[in-house]
C-alpha cells in the first residue's frame, strides 16, 4: 500500500487509515514502532496506555504524536503491529516526503494486493508450527572425508 498522509496527521490517524484499508478492527495493544535502518525498535507509539511502560520510560500515545515528531527523512523505517495477539506487522518505510502540497484527508493512493486476515485461524496457526521430530536425514550424514571440507575463510586453530 502507498498512503499519502499531512505531516501534521497524528499516528492515530494514520492507525485509522491502515484499519478501514485493511478492513481490521482496533485492538488495544496495536502499535507503531519507530526503527532504525536495521529494523531496530527505537520506540513504541501505543494507541492507549496498558501499563506497559516503565516509570522510567517515556510514553507515547497515538493520538497525541504527530507523524512530524519521529517520521522526517525518507527512508525512515516503523512497523505497524496490527495483530498484537500473534505478533504480526507490515513493516512500513516512508518512501518521499512532499512539501508544498498539504493532504486534507489521508488516502491510500495505491495498492497492490490484498492485506493478510488480521488474525490467524486456528488451521492457519497448526500449518505454520513447526515439525518438532528431526530425523536423522535432517542433519546429514555422520561421515564425510576431510578433503571435503573447505577450511579457507574459517579461523580454525589446529
Amino acid at each position: 500500500m502507498e498512503i499519502k498522509i499531512d505531516a501534521d496527521a497524528t499516528f492515530y490517524d494514520l492507525h485509522k487509515l491502515i484499519l478501514k484499508a485493511c478492513n481490521y478492527e482496533e485492538h488495544e495493544n496495536q502499535r507503531f514502532m519507530i526503527c532504525n535502518e536495521d529494523w531496530k525498535i527505537e520506540r513504541n507509539i501505543l494507541l492507549q496506555d496498558n501499563g506497559e511502560a516503565s516509570i522510567d520510560e517515556d510514553l507515547y500515545l497515538m493520538q497525541e504524536t504527530t507523524l512530524e515528531e519521529y517520521l522526517e527523512e525518507e527512508g525512515q523505517r516503523l512497523a505497524y503491529l496490527f495483530d498484537p495477539e500473534d505478533k504480526r506487522f507490515f513493516m512500513m518505510e516512508l518512501s518521499e516526503n512532499i512539501f508544498g502540497h498539504p493532504q486534507s484527508e489521508p488516502i491510500v493512493s495505491r495498492r497492490c494486493g490484498t492485506a493478510p486476515m488480521q488474525t490467524l485461524i486456528e488451521e492457519d496457526v497448526a500449518s505454520t508450527e513447526t515439525n518438532t521430530e528431526i530425523d536423522e536425514e535432517f542433519y546429514g550424514d555422520d561421515s564425510f572425508e576431510e578433503d571435503e571440507i573447505d577450511l579457507e575463510g574459517f579461523e580454525i586453530n589446529e
